[in-house]
């Protein structure tokens, strides 16, 4: 009897040890590479909500990182760039979308990260630029971010990137919140009051052209206010998460002129825990294949810009993949 309880007892152990290893490892395997990191057989990619720019570019990345490396992966919506970046720190996914700035904050645990500091997030690449666009009309006067002062002003909704845009570029102009009529208003509301005049102006971080913006210039002679050169490498030798831009002529009706300005770039982020070999493939099969982005940022994007603004620790594997292509951070 005690034999046969303990033959019993031995095979209970041997199937709860068989059931905990199917369960482990997260949405990859427990393996490691040569580095020690977590080799995995899948990859996630959180990207944002359906009607944006990251969930389509992710399921087309998805598609080419199975394709060429053999890994599986797939794209899923969220609710884009902080919640993104909690999904790194906990392990949720591998791969995700965010802006720069919001991936520096999460780095460094400050703004909305102050509680939530985000140590394991590591760079793959930047891809495009989510251009600063300070918007008003020909009518209003305003022709400098100087002339903003006293003005009603838009400067995004409360705990926004894009408020956080406006409160740093108005700082190397030597101003503050203060020394406009801020208001916190969407993207749709403040076009919105731009048009019935009950705002003056308003900050605008989004790819361009801006669907908003678009629908503001149908109606009336628009201005994009213009950062100087000399400002945004003011502004990107304090917060290097920035990058120069310009929104090129005709971008929207009847401004014919091509406008200086600062961007935020959209960038891939993963985990320091994945594996250096890992990151590389995926880097490369998405830099080697962005003829295959078919979406209208594909033409963006490229191995090139891939570093511009990268304001967090870039992952080993993407390193290796950019110093092989003789390609540095500036």
């Amino acid at each position: 009897m005690k034999k046969r309880s303990l033959m019993l007892g031995t095979a209970i152990l041997l199937l709860v040890s068989l059931v905990l290893a199917a369960c482990g490892g997260g949405s990859g395997d427990d393996s490691k590479g040569a580095d020690g990191k977590k080799k995995t057989d899948f990859i996630g990619i959180a990207t944002g909500g359906t009607g944006g720019t990251y969930y389509p570019l992710g399921g087309t990345f998805a598609k080419i990182i199975q394709d060429e490396t053999g890994i599986k992966s797939s794209a899923s919506t969220s609710g884009a760039s902080a919640e993104n970046m909690a999904s790194i720190k906990d392990g949720k996914t591998e791969v995700a979308f965010t802006q720069t700035d919001i991936a520096s904050y999460a780095s460094e645990g400050t703004q909305m990260f102050k509680d939530n500091k985000v140590e394991n997030a590591r760079g793959i690449a930047t891809l495009y630029p989510e251009t600063i666009q300070i918007v008003t009309t020909k009518k209003s006067g305003i022709k400098s971010v100087e002339d903003l002062k006293g003005k009603v002003v838009s400067v995004g909704e409360a705990g926004s990137g894009t408020l956080l845009n406006a409160e740093q570029i108005l700082e190397v102009y030597g101003m503050k919140l203060d020394d406009l009529e801020a208001r916190n208003l969407s993207f749709d509301d403040s076009t919105t009051g731009i048009q019935d005049g009950t705002i003056d102006a308003a900050f605008i971080t989004s790819g361009t052209p801006t669907g908003a913006v678009e629908g503001l210039a149908a109606t009336q002679d628009i201005t994009i206010v213009p950062v100087s050169t000399d400002k945004a490498k003011e502004l990107i030798e304090k917060y290097p998460y920035y990058a120069e831009d310009k929104i090129p002529s005709g971008t929207y009706s009847k401004v014919e002129e091509e406008i200086p300005t600062v961007a935020v770039l959209a960038m891939l982020v993963t985990s320091a825990d994945i594996d250096e070999d890992v990151i590389y493939d995926v880097t490369k099969a998405i830099f080697e294949n962005t003829d295959d982005i078919k979406h209208a940022k594909g033409k963006l994007i490229s191995a090139e810009n891939g570093l511009k603004g990268m304001g967090i620790e870039l992952h080993p594997g993407a390193k290796k993949y950019f110093d092989e292509k003789g390609i540095s951070e500036e």
